[in-house]
């Protein structure tokens, strides 16, 4: 049994020497095979050329050419020569090196350009499409292979054949969906589905393969083979995805050596999982492509994505012209070097059309039985979209390559003739050319039968309107541009006359959203959603956020987008679990984790925090600004703006706390991103000299070099934010600072350092007080229903103030209600404490009384004091007031244009008998001086 299940992690692709080409390459001149390269680019360039505009698909062309090819080297007398040789060299070619030398780079650059979004929301679909999917189409075409054609083939040999053709080939797949520009959901499931279902494929052929040639084995070596395969490769996958994501951290502006990493990495990838681990290189390379998707496409800045864009768009399409022509050959050698076949089996050609019916039957099964989950997962599949999947079900060199694999053992193997090997490649490779060019040539049709080709009535009055608006600018530009000095006017009707996209406008100019209906309401909420997103994505390049920052927002906008038609603008939900005060700043003082760590991760994720606000609200005036600007003032362009201005309220309010609280956060953040774009200023600057011929080349790139230099030590070390030590904070509040010493360090030693989010309570009125707050950063407001007719506009205590002092000194419970109105760094200290340094000081006991009456100004005479700050008020009452301990009966003068108050006991008026004034009050003269008589010992 070991021995089996060591029989069953070997691949089944190995070296395939044609008797046919091995005897004419032998004799051919192995640089002839470039020749064919050459030919094949050339043939290539000229049908895309010729194509363009036409119905027919670049991909099905391509495939033609190719069965010409073959059949002019394989099907007459007349050989191609040179040309023939190199073609005879190439389909000669290794099917496992086939595999390894495109699929790679095809693979990675397809699973690159998806959109990680559109990938989580459809994985589900393509997961049911690939796993269930595969195995009901294998069991589908096998039992037809089985029943129906007269092959006497066994249950395995037809399981082969079926698993081989479930295999639909993403290369030709992704290349008829670009050329078609079909919907990006329905591109997402199909384009995923079948790089998923070439690797779900691929495991059964092998698991079918290794019982075709005898191998037998149970369900726990099938289990563990299947486990090992797929979820192996995805590891690989993650694995290299990882490494070489890191290490594009640590490269610095290097695009050359940023795209050649890419593709370094999807080969190795492939290598280490095909051929070193035994497991998919299809799904490592694909789990690679999407794991670069969902992390890195924003590690690549403007001008390196845009270049690693085109070099990858470049692999593809070199890549996808050699191996669809490469797959023409190789169907018409098939067909003709194979005489014997049809003698034998003239009816294999009407067998190969019922097999092509039985493949589009299949396919009819997998998705109507998957439908209802299809349905349900995802964006959801509506008929005709399932309809176009149905259809879309190509094959291609994948398929072809592992059909040349059995060819390959059969020439050698007791278990499959020579025949069977032989219709494998007629019948796959009749497969590959029906498909392509049946349904490849079709689904436009299709498409444009069903609608889905067509624009909606909201985009149909988008183009129209940006017409007119492209004839306005059109006119601006004129004006600017059509006279100078030098020769004179120009023509306006010529000009007018190349405008030929601008001269048929019909009808009045017609703004594209009149009506306020919900179709309306999704287009241009996606409109100004595509424009936060682009803000974004300017912002990523001028240095203003980071890569992790710019994939947090990126996201953002993408949920966004799926709600847009069923609620108001939400990008800024899937922000907020992001932006908030760190919990665990709390452990900055404790001895459970080193203060350094606590106090890096609390300083990172204030900055993150404060970015991912900061880049929202500039993002969103960016985009109202260019939609009110394209489209104007209209009823529901005002209410996506308002609805976009209503977004930003809670990232205002949180820079607002960080502020308050953390000023020193936001400023460097701001010193970080200023430097950032100084620095690109100035390269931008020494590029232009260069430009207009101020400066030499070789004077530009050595200023360069010393900007870069700067910019990289910008980028390795930044400015960090120096956060103060809490003992810091405690003395240098304005009631322990002016403390004795014998008497602040007991102070400090009891305090207890805590943050408050905005809207908790300190204490409510007429609550027993428990001990003071020393606030050292944020503000808290008071409410009071005690307290009335004092005209507070603002009824707030900022950093510096200490409240619930004089309750704690006379015993009284709490005189209003302390709520912070932002984030609140304070501090703690219990009654216990603070009556305990009266007895044992009673020197600080008038400083204490002083430092109460600060509040009881602010909450009794807002009137007077309201606007005066902290420390004026306290400087007021340090240099100008007095306190003074009346006895019962004493007389109380209070002096014209004075302020006295009543801080404990009660007195009486002299002027009115039967009043009773009690603590806490406020003493004003009315005119002159105003008399009290003291009822009890008051101070």
């Amino acid at each position: 049994m070991e021995e089996v299940k060591e029989n069953l992690y070997a691949l089944p692709l190995r070296m395939l020497e044609e008797s046919s080409g091995s005897s004419s390459s032998s004799s051919s001149d192995p640089v002839d095979a470039v020749i064919f390269v050459g030919i094949s680019l050339v043939l290539g360039i000229a049908s895309r050329h010729l194509l363009r505009g036409t119905r027919v698909p670049y991909t099905v062309a391509l495939l033609i050419i190719g069965i010409g090819l073959g059949s002019l080297e394989y099907g007459t007398s007349h050989k191609l020569g040179k040309i023939g040789d190199g073609i005879r060299l190439w389909n000669s070619i290794d099917p496992d090196l086939l595999l390894a030398v495109f699929l790679p780079a095809l693979l990675f650059e397809s699973a690159f350009s998806m959109e990680v979004h559109q990938i989580k929301r459809c994985m589900a679909q393509m997961l049911l499409l690939a796993g269930p999917g595969v195995l009901i189409s294998t069991c589908c075409l096998g039992s037809a292979l089985k029943l129906i054609f007269p092959y006497e083939w066994n249950w395995t040999t037809s399981l082969l054949l079926g698993g081989l053709l479930s295999a639909t080939d993403p290369v030709a797949v992704v290349a008829l969906l670009k050329e078609l520009g079909a919907s990006k959901k329905l591109s997402t499931i199909i384009e995923g589905e079948s790089l998923m279902n070439d690797g779900t494929a691929i495991v059964v052929y092998q698991l079918f393969y290794k019982m075709v040639l005898g191998q037998s084995f149970n369900w726990v070596a099938i289990i563990e083979f299947l486990a090992k395969v797929s979820l192996g490769a995805v590891g690989i996958g993650i694995a290299f995805g990882i490494a070489s994501v890191l290490w594009l951290r640590f490269i610095f502006n290097d695009t050359v050596i940023e795209i050649a990493l890419t593709l370094a990495v999807s080969y190795i990838a492939y290598f280490t999982a095909q051929e070193g681990v035994d497991v998919s290189g299809v799904l490592a390379v694909m789990t690679l492509g999407m794991f670069y998707a969902a992390v890195a496409k924003t590690a690549f800045k403007a001008d390196g994505q845009q270049s690693l864009h085109h070099f990858w768009e470049m692999v593809a399409y070199i890549a996808n012209t050699l191996i669809f022509i490469l797959s023409g050959v190789v169907i018409a050698e098939g067909v003709l070097g194979n005489d014997k076949i049809f003698q034998n089996h003239g009816y294999s050609w009407g067998y190969l059309i019922l097999l092509y019916i039985f493949v589009q039957i299949s396919r009819c099964i997998v998705v109507g039985a998957l439908y209802p989950f299809l349905r349900y997962f995802g964006y959801g599949l509506d008929l005709k979209e399932a309809a176009i999947l149905i259809w879309s079900g190509l094959r291609g060199a994948v398929a072809l390559s592992l059909s040349l694999s059995v060819k390959h053992t059969s020439d050698s193997s007791l278990n499959l003739s020579s025949e069977t090997g032989s219709l494998f490649v007629f019948f796959t490779g009749g497969i590959v050319f029906l498909t392509l060019t049946v349904n490849g040539s079709t689904t436009q049709f299709i498409l444009h039968f069903l609608d889905m080709d067509k624009l909606s009535a909201a985009k149909k009055r988008i183009l129209d309107y940006t017409k007119y608006e492209m004839l306005n600018k059109a006119l601006e530009a004129f004006e600017d541009l059509g006279d100078d000095e030098e020769l004179g006017p120009a023509d306006w009707p010529t000009v007018k006359r190349y405008i030929a996209s601008l001269n048929n406008l019909e009808g009045d100019r017609v703004h594209p959203h009149i009506a306020l209906d919900p179709t309306n309401l999704k287009d241009i909420r996606i409109r100004l959603l595509n424009g936060v997103q682009s803000a974004y994505w300017g912002m990523l390049d001028e240095g203003r956020i980071t890569q992790s920052t710019a994939n947090l927002l990126m996201q953002s906008v993408d949920e966004a987008i799926d709600a847009a038609s069923d609620e108001p603008l939400c990008d800024w939900k899937g922000l907020k679990s992001n932006v908030h005060f760190p919990n665990y700043y709390k452990f900055i003082q404790t001895s459970m984790f080193p203060q350094k760590l606590v106090t890096y991760f609390t300083v990172e994720r204030l900055e993150s925090a404060c970015c991912v606000c900061a880049a929202f609200l500039r993002a969103h005036r960016i985009a109202r600004r260019q939609l009110h600007d394209f489209i104007g003032d209209s009823p529901i362009a005002s209410v996506v703006i308002t609805e976009s201005e209503a977004e930003g309220e809670e990232a205002r309010k949180f820079l607002e706390d960080v502020h308050i609280t953390f000023p020193q956060v936001l400023r460097v953040v701001k010193t970080r991103q200023v430097t950032y774009s100084v620095l690109n200023h100035l390269i931008d600057y020494i590029q232009n000299l260069e430009k207009v011929g101020l400066l030499e080349e070789k004077e530009m790139l050595h200023l360069h070099d010393a900007v870069q230099t700067d910019l990289k030590k910008l980028l390795r070390n930044p400015p960090l934010v120096k956060i103060p030590k809490i003992t810091d904070l405690i003395s240098v509040h304005p009631l322990l600072g002016a403390l004795p010493s014998t008497a602040r360090k007991p102070l400090e030693a009891s305090t207890k350092e805590t943050m408050k989010t905005r809207g908790v309570t300190l204490y409510k009125e007429g609550s027993k007080p428990k001990g003071i707050w020393l606030i050292s950063n944020g503000v808290v407001k008071w409410t009071s229903k005690t307290i009335r007719n004092k005209h507070s506009l603002h009824p707030t205590f900022t950093h510096g103030s200490t409240l619930g002092l004089y309750e704690v000194l006379i015993g009284k419970p709490h005189m209003c209600d302390m709520i912070t109105d932002s984030v609140v760094l304070c501090f703690f200290i219990e009654s216990d404490r603070i009556l305990s340094l009266l007895r044992s000081d009673p020197a600080v006991e008038d400083f204490l009384w002083q430092e109460s009456a600060i509040v009881l100004a602010k909450l009794m005479v807002p009137q007077i004091f309201e606007k005066m700050g902290l420390q004026d008020l306290r400087a007021l009452i340090a240099e100008r007031s007095m306190m003074t301990i009346y006895i019962r009966g004493e007389t109380i003068e209070v002096p014209h244009q004075s302020i006295g108050f009543l801080l404990e006991g009660f007195i009486k008026p002299f002027s009115v008998q039967d009043e009773l004034i009690t603590s806490p009050a406020v003493l004003l003269p009315s005119h002159g001086n105003q008399s009290f008589q003291n009822a009890d010992t008051s101070g």
